[in-house]
């Protein structure tokens, strides 16, 4: 267990975010990304962290990399790690992004010719208490463009669970329909997406590093064949597989 951080600690990580939220790029920066198809596009990413049930120290980080447009596994990278910052709101990149970072650069090493051209995070990039969530700190730190896709809404910024919000939520008739995520100050953090026909809870999208809000939301749809988009789902069911298979008889 961890003791939670303390005041100077909470001040460094703030003053890093805001240094690193200067080099975020909130646009399309890939040819693949303004084709209405994503001609071009040929791997996806997907990262996640997988916890053993009561052990928030030692977890499964996940690397995957799947074809598109088939969504086909080329490449998984599981690694036990063990963290070393504490978890608080609004700080999840400094507990989990030196693991993931380290997966890619494994990859570059290892299999150079299968670098994600995109990456998706589970979890929140522009939609955050200081707009620069895990999404935007592992897209600026790898360099990579970077999708966040949370399950559940983080309530932020005057973006809340409001009867106007699960109003929206009915409105989404079918999959690929969406409605945006405003902030009190009037910027849009993010979208909220009916990712299939199938699920009508929706999931939350937001950029993370060098592709649009639009762009981004159109390629999470194309990536759905369940309600998460497939190299998020991929990388959560791979993870947890590792850790039921190396420590059998735990909860993951």
């Amino acid at each position: 267990m961890f003791a939670p951080p303390g005041e100077e600690l909470v001040h460094q990580w703030e003053s890093e975010q805001a240094r690193l939220r200067l080099q975020l790029v909130e646009e399309d920066t890939e040819a693949w990304q303004r084709s209405p198809g994503f001609s071009g596009l040929e791997r996806v990413g997907g990262v996640d962290l997988s916890f053993i049930k009561g052990d928030d120290v030692n977890a499964c980080a996940q690397l995957v990399v799947l074809s598109f447009p088939d969504l086909e596994l080329l490449y998984e990278d599981s690694q036990m790690v063990t963290l070393t910052a504490p978890y608080m709101a609004g700080f999840l990149a400094f507990r989990e992004t030196p693991f993931l970072l380290e997966a890619l650069r494994r990859l570059e090493r290892n299999r150079p010719e299968l670098r994600p051209q995109v990456v998706f995070v589970d979890g929140n990039g522009l939609l955050h208490y200081r707009e620069f969530g895990l999404a935007c700190h592992l897209g600026v730190l790898s360099g990579l463009p970077c999708v966040g896709v949370a399950k559940n809404l983080l309530q932020v910024q005057g973006v809340n669970k409001s009867e106007e919000h699960q109003s929206q939520i009915s409105s989404l008739q079918r999959g690929g329909d969406s409605f945006p995520l405003i902030a009190a100050s009037g910027r849009v953090l993010g979208k909220a997406l009916r990712s299939s026909d199938r699920s009508s809870k929706p999931v939350y999208v937001s950029l993370g590093h060098m592709i649009s809000l639009e762009t981004a939301v159109r390629l999470t749809h194309r990536c759905c064949r369940h309600r998460v988009p497939e190299p998020i789902r991929q990388a959560d069911c791979r993870s947890r597989e590792y850790l039921r298979t190396h420590f059998p008889g735990t909860d993951a």
